[in-house]
């Protein structure tokens, strides 16, 4: 039987380039990276990035979460042969893995959007567009060919520009709609609020706002015309903090594909989503970007996963950095995590062949973790597998 290829065979590849004496151009602990792109780009964008809300106890708690939780190796087990991939939201994945929503990313590279997309695209990982992201949705689209890609949803005041995302979302092949619920408002975010630092403000993080017919149509001149009208236009109707359950009806009305709600955090909201006939949930505290002093993600998951397990497909993020976090998650019943801050740095630090190099890292590690501990993919994994679970 011929081999398969395993995301494990990073590692040989970078030891036999070592021979002819060349090294990794980013760090292998993709921990590291934070540090490394806060000493190579600028104290606006780098806080923009790692900043949280308040003083940062949420971004902790989420890290203390998955630390707590120890992986329980097992022995003895064939795992000769591996098989990361899953089937998520009725799509085959090569690995339980999708790249986060992160808006703005032209603050981190020039190339931004696209080259992150790009990069999932070449190892076919879900790239999922931000609503804010600095790259009109068609022009990523485009830039990724027909790699897996979902449009993340900032739910707009104004349902005609919601409506015009939608349509153009789905025209360019994106298959599947994660809307953002924890973010009706912007949360008290000391790193960015010390240094004054809001990329809107500038115009950056809007261009698929500018390039929307609907909300260009609000607008009294063309906003190459009057820039800082079309800057506040948008101000005006990013999000919505009077959305209800009920509304949901309009986003499956105008989108035919599945729907995801990311930043669920409660049980009973999780229900609410099940029974509002979602397809899956994130659970997600924004990576502690939103409330200070909340639930970290980790300790929320397993009770959502008890909740709405059987009835939704239950993905997770916020605080995942390492393959071995991966596992935890997957063992912890989610079925897919989305990766956010570290593919940010690796943007930042090497463009899209810094993407690559965190997407590979991550998948190698979390296929070691597995292979290491008696797993041959992630479908044999459960909350036995760890220890530590208790709060």
């Amino acid at each position: 039987m011929a081999t398969t290829r395993h995301w494990a065979d990073f590692q040989y590849e970078i030891y036999l380039n070592g021979m002819t004496g060349a090294v990794p151009r980013l760090p292998t602990d993709l921990t590291r990276l934070e540090e490394l792109a806060g000493h190579r780009l600028g104290p606006g964008p780098v806080g923009y990035v790692a900043g949280s809300a308040g003083n940062g106890s949420t971004a902790r708690a989420n890290r203390a979460a998955l630390d707590r939780r120890r992986i329980v190796p097992r022995m003895l087990r064939d795992v000769h042969e591996r098989d990361l991939s899953v089937e998520v939201l009725g799509r085959p994945l090569p690995a339980p893995l999708a790249l986060a929503p992160i808006g703005v990313l032209s603050i981190m590279h020039p190339d931004a959007e696209c080259a992150a997309a790009r990069a999932a695209a070449a190892r076919g990982v879900p790239y999922i567009l931000s609503s804010a992201s600095s790259t009109p949705m068609e022009q990523v689209a485009e830039a990724m060919g027909d790699g897996e890609r979902w449009f993340q949803l900032y739910w707009a005041k104004d349902r005609d520009v919601t409506a015009s995302f939608l349509d153009r979302a789905r025209a360019a092949g994106y298959t599947a709609l994660v809307v953002t619920l924890d973010t009706p408002l912007l949360a008290w975010r000391p790193r960015d609020l010390d240094q004054a630092y809001l990329p809107f403000l500038r115009g950056v993080g809007t261009a698929n706002y500018f390039s929307d017919p609907a909300f260009r149509a609000g607008l009294a001149k063309p906003v190459h015309e009057d820039p800082n009208a079309a800057v506040t236009h948008f101000v005006g109707m990013f999000a919505d903090p009077a959305k209800t359950w009920p509304d949901l009806a309009f986003l499956r009305e105008h989108w035919d594909g599945p729907i995801v709600l990311k930043g669920i955090l409660h049980p009973d909201d999780a229900r609410s989503a099940a029974d509002a006939g979602m397809d899956g949930v994130v659970v997600s505290n924004h990576g502690g970007r939103q409330v200070a002093g909340s639930v970290a993600a980790a300790d929320a998951l397993p009770r959502v996963v008890e909740a709405v397990g059987d009835r939704l497909t239950v993905l997770f993020d916020s605080g995942i950095r390492t393959g071995d976090d991966v596992f935890k998650a997957l063992a912890l019943g989610a079925r897919a995590v989305l990766l956010g801050r570290p593919y940010a740095y690796g943007l930042g630090l090497d463009g899209q062949a810094g993407v690559d190099h965190v997407i590979r890292c991550l998948l190698a590690e979390l296929d070691l973790t597995l292979a290491l501990s008696g797993h041959a993919g992630p479908g044999s994994l459960t909350p036995d597998d760890l220890t530590g679970e208790s709060a």
